[in-house]
Formats: structure tokens, sequence, C-alpha cells
């Protein structure tokens, strides 16, 4: 595993901000560090600059988050850069470590903040650190918690006292769709958006039991929405679907890091959110059946790569991901379709 590309990759990105285009998420760190952690280090160099050439630059910090005042720039996205000076400080003074198990906990309710985004920077940039410890990494992880804070959205949900009783592959088949004359068009923030004021959609938070053991809840989550996924994806939804899988399985990364409670909220919100992108883009929760003719492992990191697309990469590094703790070929399916339909 070539590690030093990471660096490379940093360095090279260290002048962007998180978004471009006007509002799309810079996907360039984590899918670099997708590459490496499907041993595909010798790509990220080449892969970083052709993407890097899209992004915008950084923007620029104005005014300090106090430590006692981060609730009133929560969700505030002109705020940015002022999160990312917060968190590069909270970096400083505490282990990075301390600093994921203490935001986890206080970001979970917003975990759909920026369709994923925010999570899945943090949660990449987690996983680098563990493999190495680097200013640049540390940088990073400040860059994804800041993402999420200034992009922190809660979705609609009346919490009751009491879990529920539910998986979430059998908790899907009570999610109503979202009818057609109120879903959104363009960035997937503005379609879930759509879900304000949808009263079926209030409850769906709380039909799981996020008391499950964490690891199995995560593996019936992203089995649950990869199987969404083939049986929904079409032209018009394929990159939003495969949030549902990839937002959920990066919590896989933050669990070590998460105090119990916050390893609860984080599995009941990321249901919730994964719930939130079928909703709003979904057609059936009926699954159907599967081509038993899985492709291997080695053969879907080459599609991915030669596809180069950032939602190609991603997607196949977290299905082979969530594949090795639960071998199941729908990942697998799912990754070669997604990569099939991004070309």
């Amino acid at each position: 595993m070539n590690t030093d590309a990471m660096e490379q990759a940093l360095e090279m990105l260290a002048c962007t901000g998180p978004e471009f285009g006007g509002g799309l998420a810079n996907h360039a760190p984590m899918a670099a560090e997708a590459l490496v952690a499907m041993n595909r280090g010798d790509a990220v160099t080449a892969w970083v600059e052709r993407y890097r050439r899209r992004l915008d630059g950084r923007p620029e910090s104005r005014k300090p988050i106090a430590s006692a005042e981060w609730q009133a720039a929560l969700g505030d996205y002109s705020r940015v850069a002022d999160w990312v000076v917060f968190f590069n400080r909270e970096l400083s003074e505490k282990s990075w470590r301390t600093v994921i198990g203490e935001w986890a906990a206080r970001l979970s309710p917003g975990l759909v903040a920026a369709a994923f985004h925010g999570v899945l920077r943090t949660a990449h940039a987690a996983r680098s650190l563990s493999r190495k410890e680097t200013e640049a990494r540390k940088r990073e992880l400040a860059e994804g918690l800041a993402y999420w804070a200034a992009s922190y959205y809660v979705l609609p949900s009346t919490r009751t006292s009491r879990a529920g009783s539910l998986k979430p592959s059998q908790a899907i088949k009570q999610v109503a769709l979202l009818p057609a004359e109120r879903r959104g068009r363009g960035l997937i923030t503005d379609a879930l958006r759509g879900l304000e004021g949808f009263e079926p959609f209030t409850g769906v938070a709380d039909l799981v039991d996020p008391n499950i053991e964490a690891e199995r809840f995560l593996s019936d989550l992203t089995e649950t929405f990869a199987r969404t996924f083939l049986a929904n994806a079409h032209s018009g939804n394929v990159i939003a679907l495969i949030h549902a899988v990839t937002g959920p399985s990066s919590i896989r990364l933050l669990l070590p890091y998460a105090t119990p409670e916050a390893r609860r909220d984080l599995l009941r919100y990321g249901w919730q959110a994964a719930a939130a992108i079928y909703s709003g883009y979904g057609r059936t929760a009926e699954f159907g059946a599967q081509d038993d003719d899985a492709p291997n492992r080695e053969e879907l990191i080459e599609r991915a790569v030669s596809n180069s697309d950032d939602h190609a990469i991603k997607f196949t590094e977290a299905c082979l991901r969530e594949h090795a703790v639960n071998p199941q070929p729908v990942y697998l399916l799912a990754a070669r379709n997604a990569v099939e339909k991004l070309i």
C-alpha cells in the first residue's frame, strides 16, 4: 500500500475548497484515500491532477469560532473556513482520536450533512490517520469535520422515548416514498429538503433498534441499501443512491473512536439519512432476483480505476470494505452495476 501517495495528494489539494460548481462536494481527498485503500496508490497522483482542475480555491476564515460558541455557527456554510480553523485548533490541543469521539457525538444528528459528504470526508481522513499520523492528514481531518459542521442539517423527525425493534432490512418496507410532485431536482441536498413537512417520514428514524451490535447493524444497513441500489438505480438517481451505501459504510470507520451512546446515535441517524435518500429517489423496496455471477475484487478495482469517476472509485471501495466483513455478493454486483452506469 503506497501511503506516500496520500501525502502527495493532500499536498496537491492543499489550496482547494470543500465545494465547487455551485454546491458539489470536493471528492478528491476521499477518492485518493479510497485508491490507497484498494492498493492503487500508483493511480493517485495522475487522478488527483486531472480532478483538481475543476476545483475552487480555499475560502478564507473571517471570524474565529470560540470554543464555547460553536453551536451558533453550526449549519452555517458561510463559516466553513472558520470551522477549519476551529478544528485545526482542536487537533493541536487534543489527540485526533479524542476529537473524532467528541465531535461524532455532537454532529451525528446532522449526519446527512451535504448528502453524507461531511461524515464521508471525516471517515476517510480518520482511516488515513490510522495508517500514518502526519500534520497533513490531521489537517484533512479538520477539513472533513469542518465540512460536516458547516453543512449540518437535521432531517425531520419525531423522536420517541423508545427505540424501534427492527433491523434496517425489515424497516425499509415501512419507508414511504416521496411523491413525484415533492421530489426536487438538482443537488441531493435540495431533494432531501422535500421531506420537510412529509409526515410519513417523520417516524422513520425510530423504526430501527440502534442497540443492535454496531458492526452487525451496519452490515444489515449497507446490505439493505446495496440491494435497494440494484432495484432502483437508473440514469437519474445513480449517484444519489450510491450515497445510501457509502454514507452508512463510513460510520464503520468512526466506530473505534465513538462512545457507546455516540455509536447508537450514528447508527440511528445513518439509517435515517440512507432512508431519506431512498424515499426521495427510490421506486420500490422489492429487491428481486440477483445474478450469482459476481465479479472478483481485482476485477472491480480495475473497472473503477479505468472508469476514473470519483463515485465509481469511492463506491467500489466501500462495497469491497463491506463485503470483507459481510461476504454477500450483492456488494460486488452493486459496485459493478454502478461503474457500468457511471460511464
